[in-house]
């Protein structure tokens, strides 16, 4: 409620960008203070042992999340674990450095809870992103790292880019993502074709294995939810047949269909993803689709809409191991990790469940 009636306020004041920058600066700073993230971890922190998974290897404190796209460079890690994410996943990261789209490229729709982004992948690169990982002390949060094409790359030359930022970056990443998915790059989409993805994961994995034989490093794929039912089924058996860690279903989508907020307003924005409660419906059929194709033998990280107790609850049942939240966190706040935690203890206690693996078959 603080944060809704007094800092919200102040924040949307200015350009959704501006505020993201200005949120970003504080966080790093508090990354940079052990005894300041100490603080912020008392405030907002949770442990819950009903709600640790453990899945790809790791142990993760709550299958609750931070997507990529809040810290593209890594900056704030420790006061993002702080914070109460079980995980938290930085990125999208290019091998090269680069601006992104020119400005404006975020919006708010308010009325809808949703963003519209054509950020483009704006980052520092890999290899400065390397020298911050590097330096990171390990927490109890895993940390995954998302990875997309440069864009001055051209489609033919795609792999030898995700190479190189997997061999910068794996050895540093608890987990590793592909993103194919984002509507901003021009062309990358185009790299969810199954003929483009198998060489892509398959260079990547044997780059993995190469930088970091043990422990070996989950490798999982991000895609969007604008892809046919057709191809999600492709994309399922491909993950089977190159034994793949996981899949996130989904990313933002092109699509705006459905919205409250002024069809005007909408138009102003112009091109890019949007994000937030217009994907749920979408996001969580993406999802059963997938489980359905995949069952338990790849790991399906749940994104897109996420934004109540209620929401993780459906996500875990339709298939889901671990789940992400970012769009929900501009509009709730700090205190969002926390709350979803409790919201999803409380379920469970509810439900007569001990644990949260026991969620998919109640």
């Amino acid at each position: 409620m603080f944060y809704r009636l007094l800092i919200r306020p102040v924040l949307y004041a200015f350009s959704a960008e501006t505020a993201h920058h200005f949120t970003m600066r504080l966080l790093a700073l508090v990354s940079s203070m052990p005894w300041l993230c100490a603080i912020v971890q008392s405030l907002f922190g949770t442990r819950d042992a009903r709600l640790e998974v453990k899945c790809l290897g790791l142990t993760f404190p709550s299958p609750i999340g931070l997507a990529a796209g809040l810290d593209k460079d890594a900056e704030a890690v420790p006061a993002l674990r702080a914070l109460g994410f079980g995980f938290v996943e930085v990125g999208t990261i290019t091998a090269q450095p680069q601006p992104g789209n020119p400005q404006p490229r975020l919006f708010r729709l308010p009325k809808d809870r949703a963003l519209i982004n054509r950020m483009g992948f704006n980052n520092r690169g890999s290899e400065v992103a390397r020298e911050r990982l590097s330096q990171l002390q390990p927490g109890a949060a895993p940390l995954g790292v998302n990875i997309g094409k440069t864009k001055l790359v051209p489609n033919e030359q795609a792999v030898d880019d995700y190479v190189l930022s997997a061999a910068r970056l794996g050895a540093h990443a608890d987990y590793l993502v592909i993103n194919v998915s984002s509507p901003n790059t021009p062309g990358l989409r185009d790299l969810q074709a199954i003929e483009s993805l198998r060489p892509l994961i398959t260079r990547v994995r044997a780059e993995l294995d190469r930088v970091r034989p043990t422990p070996r490093v989950p490798l999982l794929l991000k895609i969007a939810p604008d892809l046919s039912d057709q191809d999600i089924d492709a994309v399922a058996d491909l993950a089977l047949t190159l034994q793949l860690d996981g899949i996130i279903a989904t990313n933002t989508t092109i699509g705006r269909g459905g919205l409250a907020s002024d069809p005007a307003e909408v138009e102003a924005c112009g091109a890019g993803g949007l994000s937030g409660a217009p994907l749920k419906v979408r996001a969580l059929e993406v999802l059963a689709r997938l489980y359905a194709r995949v069952g338990e033998r790849v790991v399906l990280i749940a994104a897109g809409g996420v934004e109540t107790g209620e929401d993780v609850w459906d996500r875990l049942r339709a298939g889901a191991t671990l789940v992400q939240v970012y769009t929900a966190l501009i509009y709730d706040g700090p205190a969002l990790p926390a709350r979803l935690a409790r919201q999803l203890s409380a379920r469970l206690r509810s439900e007569g469940l001990a644990h949260v693996d026991q969620v998919r078959a109640s």
